[in-house]
């Protein structure tokens, strides 16, 4: 009776691209108001001569985020960062969002304002209006979706699929932060299984810490941009790595890159504080993941208007497909950049 079965795929075999790639494949576009769909940060519809970007997050208690050590005002503040933060990759500004939220019963009326908290903290600093959403209950601890609106004029909009070879390679603030912060995190809610007596050592880790449970959206990178009159040609914010995130610009531009290692913005702490853990430093940029910078590519001819600007650095240059994706190492070898991405399937 079980001959006619289908056989079995495991999620992990695809791993997050290809699952994407599958689930997307067939999926056809039937309103002319959706002007662009999946593939991109958010999708863009059409509105009267305007264009409404929308992108929607889900954050899953025990595999986006610890309830061990992550305050619930924090985690309220991120989960919102984490929607703005796609907004901006399209060169846009975030204006509202919606908040879904499903609640066990493990969780008091107390937890829940606590977690809404941080959301209207995010929302004011941002000038964000909350809208609407919904709340249910859930049978296992907390999950968290939200669902951000922006608007933009057409000739605005950048997408990920616009750069061009011998486009200059740009990234905003420094990498590998967030990764190194949930380091110091895990060892220190190790050290308290351990024993539940201690008391956590984060002295010295502050930034990185910060940088996990309260990363920033760089909407002023976009208001920067704009100031200098300076239009990306591709762009994508740093959620599952540098590496990563330059896959996803040459794949769906059909080019490849070069970065040099030595031009990867990384903060001193975070440099010390990897090694401490015996990583490399430049690993932890490259596929650490959570630092919602911008990656975005810009024409050559720009390069005197954004050179001396010091929240971003220019770490490579775009190249030929046929190229591959290259690291031009401190020592002057070239290597392969591979992404591993985000291994939640696993």
């Amino acid at each position: 009776m079980f001959e006619d079965r289908n056989p079995r795929t495991e999620l992990s075999t695809l791993g997050e691209f290809g699952l994407i790639d599958l689930i997307s494949k067939d999926i056809e576009i039937k309103n002319i108001s959706t002007e662009y769909g999946i593939g991109d940060d958010c999708a863009v519809l059409e509105a009267n001569g305007k264009k409404i970007l929308i992108s929607t997050d889900l954050l899953i208690e025990g595999v986006h985020f610890d309830m061990t050590f992550t305050p619930l005002k924090h985690l309220g503040y991120k989960a919102v960062m984490v929607n703005l933060s796609d907004v901006a990759a399209m060169n846009a500004i975030p204006t509202q969002i919606t908040v879904s939220v499903g609640v066990s019963n493990r969780f008091s009326v107390e937890a829940v304002q606590e977690l809404f908290s941080g959301m209207k903290l995010a929302c004011k600093k941002y000038n964000i209006d909350i809208v609407g959403g919904d709340t249910t209950s859930s049978q296992k601890g907390l999950v968290i979706s939200i669902t951000v609106f922006g608007f933009a004029e057409n000739t605005d909009i950048v997408f990920r699929n616009g750069a061009k070879i011998n486009d200059l390679v740009c990234v905003s603030g420094d990498l590998g932060a967030a990764y190194v912060g949930l380091l110091v995190l895990q060892r220190e809610k190790s050290a308290f299984i351990v024993n539940p007596e201690m008391q956590p050592d984060l002295e010295g880790n502050e930034y990185a810490i910060e940088r996990q449970l309260k990363p920033e959206a760089r909407v002023d990178i976009i208001n920067i941009l704009k100031e200098i009159n300076v239009k990306p040609s591709a762009m994508i914010d740093i959620s599952d790595g540098l590496a990563s995130e330059l896959k996803h610009i040459c794949k769906q531009s059909k080019t490849a890159c070069t970065i040099y290692e030595d031009k990867i913005p990384i903060d001193q702490q975070i440099w010390d504080t990897a090694r401490k853990f015996d990583m490399d430093p430049t690993l932890c940029a490259l596929n650490g993941g959570e630092d919602y910078e911008l990656l975005f590519t810009i024409q050559q001819s720009d390069f005197e208007k954004i050179k001396s600007i010091k929240e971003i650095s220019i770490i490579g240059y775009i190249t030929d497909e046929s190229e591959g994706l290259n690291l031009i190492t401190k020592n002057g070898v070239s290597a392969p950049i591979v992404a591993q991405g985000w291994d939640g399937l696993k």
